[in-house]
C-alpha cells in the first residue's frame, strides 16, 4: 500500500512540474515570434486556467471502473501534445499558419488535460487517505512541482536545451507517469485495455524520442524554411534565439526572427548612431553603450583616439561571444570587442544605469525595438532620467528610435519621452538603411548641443555635410502629439505594435 501511494504521489509531482513548463513554453515561443510578451503570457495564462476548469468539470464523467485506464490514456495524450507543442508552433511559423491560433488551440487542449489530472488523481488516492489529507497531499505536491518548474525553466532548461528540446524533454518526462502507472497497476486493467495503452505508450515514446534525437536536423530544416539565406550559426541562449545567415558577402544576424543587421548596409546605421554625436563632443573620453554587443557600434567609436573606455552593457553573453569568436562577425566588427578600451558587462541596462556611479561624455542606446514590455521600459521617462544623471554637463545621449515611417507614433513617443525626461535639447534625425528602410534616432543633450565639427575620421556614409539632410524630417514623418512612455504606461509598446501590425 505504501508503494502504491508513492507511485501516485510521484505522478502528482510530475504532473505539477510538466503543467507549468508547457504553459511557459507556449507563452515564451509566442513572445519570441510575435513580440508583445504581455499579450502572449496573458492569453496563455487565461486560456490555460479557463480550460483547466473545463477539464475538471469533464472529469465527473469518467466512471470509477475506467478511472485508471482513462487517466493513463489522458497522460499519454498530454505527453504527446505538450511535448510536441513547440515543434508545432515552429511549424506554424515556418509555413505561415496562424501562430496565434495554434498557440491558443494548444493551450486549450493542454489546459483541459491538466484540468483532468488533479480530480482523477485525487480519486485514485481516496483509498489511501481521508478527504482532508488527500486534498492536502495532492495540492501541496502539485504546487511544489510547479514551483520547481518555474525555477528550472529560466536558469537551467532554457539556456541548456532551448524551447524546442525542453518541450520534447518534458513530454518524455510526462510519459513517466503513464509508464509508472501502467507498470505498477497492470493487474487492475483488462488485457485488451492494457495492450492498447502499451501500444499507445510505445508510439508516443517513439515520436517524442525520435523528434528529440533529430531535433538539430529539424531545426536546420526550419531555419532554411524561415530564412532565405544559408544558416551558418544557430543557437538558443538564455534570452533569445540567435541565427546568423550568409549569402555571398551578405552576413545577417537575426534575434528571435528579427533582423539585427545586414553586412551590406549596417555601416549606414552604425555611423548614423555614433558620428553625429561624436561630431558635437570635444575630446570625449568615456562612452556608455547599452546594447550593441555585435561590436559594430564599438568599431565606429574606436576610430576616435580621445576615447579611453567604452563600457558596453548587454544582457545576453551569447551575442558578445558570437561577436568575439565567429569569424564572419569578428571580421565585420574589426575585432572591436577584444580591444583593451572595451569593457563588456552582462547586465540589464535599466539595473546597470540605476546602480552605476560613473559619468560619461556620451551614452548610446543600441537596443532592440520596444516590442515587449521588458524592452519598452528601456525607452521610458524614468530610464532616460537615470541616464541623464550619468552624463557630464556637456554630454549627450543618442538612442535608436525605430522607423519614423513604419512606426511613426513610436518614434515620436520616444522623442517626446526624452523631452519629458528633462533634456535641454532633443533633436530627431533619420537615415535610410536599405535592409530596414527609413530608420530614426533621437539625440538628447543634457544642456546645449554644440555645432558639429568634422573629426576627419574614416567613414563610408557619414559626413558633416550630410547633417542638414539627416536632421530634416519630411512632412509625412511628422506627428509629434504622441504620449510619453513611463514605467506605468508603456505607450511606445502599443504604438510600436500597432504601427508594425499595419505594415505586416
Amino acid at each position: 500500500m505504501i508503494r502504491e501511494s508513492h507511485i501516485l504521489l510521484f505522478s502528482i509531482f510530475i504532473a505539477g512540474l510538466c503543467s507549468i513548463i508547457y504553459e511557459l513554453l507556449i507563452a515564451t515561443t509566442g513572445a519570441y515570434f510575435l513580440g508583445d510578451s504581455i499579450t502572449q503570457f496573458s492569453l496563455t495564462i487565461g486560456i490555460y486556467m479557463a480550460f483547466m476548469g473545463v477539464g475538471s468539470y469533464l472529469s465527473r464523467w469518467v466512471s470509477d471502473t475506467k478511472l485508471l485506464g482513462s487517466f493513463i490514456g489522458f497522460e499519454l495524450i498530454l505527453a504527446l501534445i505538450g511535448g510536441m507543442s513547440v515543434p508545432i508552433l515552429y511549424f506554424s511559423y515556418a509555413f505561415d499558419l496562424s501562430l496565434q491560433l495554434s498557440s491558443v488551440v494548444l493551450t486549450a487542449l493542454i489546459g483541459i488535460l491538466i484540468g483532468l489530472e488533479i480530480p482523477l488523481l485525487s480519486r485514485l488516492m481516496e483509498k489511501h487517505y481521508n478527504l482532508k489529507t488527500n486534498i492536502s497531499n495532492v495540492l501541496s505536491i502539485d504546487y511544489f512541482g510547479a514551483l520547481l518548474a518555474t525555477l528550472l525553466f529560466p536558469f537551467l532548461l532554457l539556456p541548456w536545451l532551448g524551447v524546442f528540446k525542453t518541450s520534447l524533454a518534458f513530454g518524455m518526462m510526462n510519459l513517466t507517469i503513464a509508464l509508472a502507472l501502467l507498470w505498477y497497476f497492470a493487474e487492475h486493467l483488462s488485457i485488451a485495455r492494457k495492450n492498447v495503452l502499451r501500444l499507445a505508450l510505445t508510439l508516443v515514446s517513439l515520436i517524442l524520442v525520435g523528434t528529440f534525437i533529430f531535433s538539430n536536423e529539424l531545426n536546420k530544416i526550419w531555419n532554411n524554411r524561415v530564412y532565405e539565406d544559408h544558416v551558418v550559426h544557430s543557437e538558443q541562449s538564455q534570452y533569445q534565439q540567435l541565427v546568423l545567415t550568409r549569402s555571398k558577402n551578405d552576413i545577417r544576424l537575426y534575434l528571435n526572427g528579427g533582423l539585427q543587421f545586414s553586412s551590406i548596409d549596417e555601416y549606414r546605421y552604425h555611423e548614423a548612431l555614433v558620428h553625429p554625436a561624436m561630431a558635437r563632443l570635444h575630446q570625449p573620453k568615456q562612452v556608455l553603450l547599452l546594447g550593441g554587443a555585435d561590436g559594430l557600434a564599438v568599431r565606429e567609436l574606436l576610430k576616435y583616439d580621445s576615447i579611453e573606455q567604452v563600457t558596453l552593457v548587454d544582457l545576453d553573453p551569447a551575442v558578445a561571444k558570437l561577436a568575439r569568436e565567429n569569424h564572419y562577425v569578428k571580421a565585420l566588427n574589426q575585432d572591436s570587442l577584444n580591444s583593451t578600451k572595451v569593457d563588456v558587462i552582462h547586465q540589464d541596462g535599466f539595473v546597470y544605469s540605476a546602480e552605476d556611479k560613473k559619468e560619461y561624455d556620451l551614452i548610446l542606446i543600441d537596443l532592440p525595438d520596444p516590442k515587449t514590455i521588458s524592452l519598452a521600459r528601456l525607452y521610458s521617462k524614468q530610464f532616460y532620467q537615470q541616464l541623464k544623471r550619468r552624463l557630464h554637463p556637456h554630454g549627450l545621449m543618442v538612442t535608436q528610435a525605430t522607423s519614423p515611417f513604419f512606426a511613426r507614433d513610436a518614434f515620436w513617443s520616444i522623442h517626446n519621452t526624452a523631452i519629458a525626461a528633462g533634456f535641454n535639447r532633443v533633436a530627431p534625425y533619420r537615415v535610410n538603411v536599405p535592409s530596414f528602410g527609413e530608420w530614426g534616432f533621437i539625440m538628447a543633450c543634457k544642456h546645449m548641443c554644440q555645432q558639429p565639427v568634422n573629426h576627419d575620421i574614416e567613414s563610408r556614409f557619414y559626413k558633416t555635410e550630410l547633417e542638414a539632410m539627416l536632421f530634416t524630417i519630411p512632412p509625412d514623418f511628422e506627428n509629434q502629439q504622441q504620449d510619453i512612455t513611463t514605467l506605468d504606461n508603456p505607450s511606445v509598446l502599443y504604438y510600436y505594435l500597432k504601427g508594425w501590425k499595419y505594415w505586416n
